[in-house]
Formats: C-alpha cells, structure tokens, sequence
C-alpha cells in the first residue's frame, strides 16, 4: 500500500477512534485515555531503558483512582505542580545540547511528570465540576491539530529560517507562526461555533478560547520537540509501530501530554480569579 494511503488511513482511524470515544461518554474516554497511557508508558520505558512494571502498577492505580474517584483540590494541584517542575526540567533539557545521558533518577521522574500525571490531567480537564464536558478535549486536539497541519504547510511553503535545526531540522520559524496564527483562528470559530455561548459570554469564551490556542501553538511544538530530544537520545526514529505510518502513540500524543498541564494550569487561574 502506498506510504501516504497508509498514514491518512492510520490517521483517521486515530482521529475517528479519538473524537468517537470522547463525545460517547466519561467511561469510553476515561477507558481510550487508559489504554494510550499504558502503551505510551511502554513506549517511554523502553526509549529511556528503565523497568517498566513499577511505572506501569503506579500508573494504573493513579489513573484508576483520579478517574474513578474525586480527588481533593490539594492532590490535583500537587499533580499540577509536579508535573510544570517536570516540564521546566524537560525545556532545560532540550536545549543543553550536551546532555545525551540520563541519570536513574531523572528518568523515574520524567516518567512520572512526563507521561503518568500528564494523562491523569488529560482526564480532569474535560470536567467542570461533576459535569463531563467532551467538548473541551476536542477542541483541544483541534487546535493541536491545526497548529501541527499549519506549521508543516507554511514551513513547508515558505519557511526557510530553522526553529531548533539540531532537533528537528523540518521546523521552521515561519511554521510555528503560521500554525500559532492558524490556531488563533480556530480557537476564534470553536468559540463561536462549537461552543456558541450567549451574548453576554462570548468576549469571555473569545479570550479563553484564543489564549488556549496561543498556550497549545506554543507547548505542543515544545512537547514535539522534547519527544524528538528523547528519541535522539536513544538514537531511535519512532517511540513505537503501532500506528502505520505515525509511528507510536507517543509520537501521536507527545503534544497533548506536554501542553496538557499548562491548559490546567490556565484553566486553574481562571477559576480562581473568577
């Protein structure tokens, strides 16, 4: 089959399997999301080279219990707070360029802030309150969506200055602005649109909705470049071949479990300050 016909084909059986799960119910997202947690783990482990049954019995029980159970604010902000420590830790990484070896240490811990409570904060955002709102995470692979489709059509067209050539030589600066501008935009429609809140809403659905896409267009493009900084670390092309084509599902959910925390984060302020 032709390579192209193979990762559309792989793709929309991704992006169907994704979007049909999560507009179902709490139950087959919290079950899909479950399932694409263990096997990015495997995925993970296996790149870094650490033991993959500690991480794994850890990673069920929290998943379990955070989707099964409601947890205090307290535990979901230490979570949160982990997990951003993580991520600054990770930003470090990607750009000391001399740094191709991790420590046992470092490795546990980016295993759990990396990919465990990342995915236990997937699977709080589309709630508020006790309601489950699928929406939200749609929306939000969306906006990935477009910001990665974009950035590739622009780069591809006119991009000629290299946004981190070491990492991946593909990105280009004038990519990430075009896939930052296109996600902008469609923020603007989903807030309008998908959404359609009432009149006396909309300037706040406007500026929630285009202040996520900027906080997507710029993490998703940093979670793609630190699953490239990993893999290079391993000296490997795919985080796995379960999706023809695609590569792993980390490859495919590198963005989401990166931007993630920083949408929580996001989503955290403005219920406070509301």
């Amino acid at each position: 089959m032709n390579e192209t016909l193979t990762r559309f084909l792989s793709g929309l059986v991704y992006v169907t399997l994704l979007i049909v799960a999560t507009a179902y119910s709490a139950q087959s997202f919290y079950v899909l999301f479950g399932i694409f947690l263990i096997i990015t783990l495997f995925e993970f482990c296996r790149i870094l080279k650490v033991n993959f049954y500690l991480p794994i019995v850890i990673a069920c029980v929290s998943y379990f219990l955070a989707a099964k159970y409601y947890t205090f604010k307290s535990f979901d902000l230490f979570i949160l707070g982990f997990t951003l420590i993580t991520s600054f830790s990770l930003v470090r990484l990607l750009f000391n360029t001399t740094k191709n070896e991790l420590s046992s240490v470092a490795k546990y811990a980016y295993v759990l802030g990396y990919v465990i409570f990342p995915f236990i904060i997937i699977a709080k955002i589309p709630f508020s309150g006790i309601d489950f709102r699928p929406k939200i995470i749609i929306s939000i692979f969306i906006l990935i969506w477009t910001n990665d489709t974009f950035a590739y059509i622009v780069g591809k067209s006119v991009g000629k200055r290299k946004l981190f050539e070491k990492i991946s030589p593909k990105k280009t600066i004038e990519g990430f602005l075009g896939g930052l501008f296109f996600s902008v935009v469609a923020g603007i429609l989903i807030s309008k649109f998908y959404f359609n809140p009432s009149e006396q809403h909309s300037m706040k659905s406007l500026f929630i909705w285009s202040v996520t896409a900027v906080i997507i267009s710029i993490f998703s493009t940093l979670g793609d470049l630190i699953e490239s900084k990993f893999k290079r670390i391993a000296g490997v092309k795919d985080s796995g071949t379960i999706m023809p084509g695609h590569g792993g599902i980390l490859d495919r959910l590198d963005s989401i479990i990166f931007v993630a925390p920083f949408v929580f984060l996001f989503y955290q302020i403005l219920y406070y300050v509301s």
